[in-house]
């Protein structure tokens, strides 16, 4: 063991297993759950923050690998894709950026998000 190895240290203290399979769950899962919601932009943003995601799952769990594995393939692919025309992705990417930012500035200016709330509060109801 390391100076460096952070969670070896933590895994010898007491319930420091558990505490670095959960914090590693719970890393991974941020950046999976940013490259999902990425989805809804065009552009090669959605590949990146799933595969760095999977990376740090693939830290503590053996599926994540598998997963992390199957990806490379079409991340490659989209990565290539993405460098052979470079003003097209560009200008892809900002404009979904753009309509993001955009839609965002509405939901907030009308309390969509209010109101959606609200909805689903009152059919749980």
């Amino acid at each position: 063991m390391t100076p460096f190895h952070l969670r070896d240290k933590v895994r010898v203290l007491p319930g420091g297993d558990l505490l670095v399979r959960v914090t590693v769950f719970v890393l991974g899962a941020a950046f999976i759950v940013v490259g999902v919601a990425a989805i809804v932009l065009p552009g090669p943003l959605t590949i990146p923050p799933i595969l760095v995601g999977l990376a740090i799952w693939s830290l503590e769990f053996a599926f994540a690998q598998a997963l992390l594995e199957r990806a490379k393939g079409p991340a490659r692919a989209a990565w290539t894709q993405a460098k052979a025309h470079p003003w097209r992705t560009g200008v892809v990417t900002v404009g979904g950026l753009a309509l993001a930012v955009a839609g965002a500035v509405l939901a907030s200016k009308y309390g969509l998000v209010g109101q959606a709330v609200n909805s689903i509060k009152e059919l749980l109801a």
